[in-house]
């Protein structure tokens, strides 16, 4: 049998009960601490903790809290065909791997991913500016081996006007973007504050932190692009799960070998 008591002796009243009962019927979204001021005002003697401990007795605090929905990804849509869409984004290049580099003067690593291959093109340079982005874009669109249908990036200034406060942005399109249009290619533009739709090349970025940044220093902006390059070709003769453990390359050159057989 317990030896648990029944009562305590300073226990709620009936009189008490009764009181925290009708006041919570006309004040049900009254916080705590505001409620128990309430209470005060009306006699109430007790402390907030010993009101917390009633009320959850009596199942005020009971029901669960609703949930926020967990966010459920879509599916991811595959491509079908090389440069159905490139993602492109800029990242800064590490100080801590930079010789004689601060924060006003610093190197910015442009990065373009065919999303069907996984093959990449890197460059780096001494701004984020729409020149540079436009620059680094002709060049991938040379080291491509494909057309590129689709570009997509954020809403960075360095792609487009869409935050600038210039009216005009809709007529006078950032150099990135003339040189889009001089080649036929479709600019995507992510939802803002969303970096997960440019999934790829922002894991890509994670991973030259750890494969590349944290392991190499740079004496100059030329040093960077020299070993940017050795890297970058490292990396798309690397197998990958996605591709069945093919790299980049052979992934690219067994579909263009299958689309030959075909023709034929």
């Amino acid at each position: 049998m317990s030896r648990r008591p029944h009562s305590h002796p300073r226990a709620h009243m009936e009189e008490e009960i009764r009181l925290i009962q009708n006041m919570r019927k006309r004040n049900p979204n009254e916080g705590l601490v505001m409620f128990w001021v309430k209470l005060l005002k009306r006699n109430y003697t007790r402390s907030v903790a010993s009101l917390y401990q009633v009320m959850r007795r009596l199942g005020y605090f009971n029901k669960a809290a609703k949930k926020k929905p967990k966010y459920v990804p879509k599916p991811y849509e595959q491509k079908s065909h090389p440069g159905e869409r490139v993602q492109i984004d800029c990242k800064y290049v590490p100080l801590k791997c930079t010789v004689g580099m601060t924060e006003e003067r610093r190197f910015f690593q442009f990065t373009a991913i065919d999303e069907f291959s996984r093959q990449r093109y890197l460059e780096a340079f001494k701004e984020n500016s729409s020149h540079s982005a436009a620059i680094f874009l002709q060049h991938a669109i040379e080291y491509f081996k494909f057309p590129i249908k689709y570009v997509q990036t954020d809403n960075g200034q360095e792609f487009t006007k869409y935050f600038g406060h210039d009216k005009r942005r809709e007529t006078d399109p950032t150099l990135f973007q003339r040189v889009l249009c001089i080649n036929g290619i479709v600019h995507k533009q992510i939802r803002a504050y969303t970096p997960r739709h440019n999934g790829k090349v922002e894991r890509s970025h994670r991973k030259d932190n750890e494969r590349f940044y944290s392991k190499h220093s740079f004496y100059s902006l030329a040093d960077l692009q020299d070993q940017l390059k050795r890297y970058n070709r490292e990396y798309n003769q690397t197998p990958m799960r996605p591709l069945g453990w093919k790299s980049p390359n052979q992934y690219l050159a067994d579909y263009f070998n299958s689309k030959s057989v075909t023709d034929v």
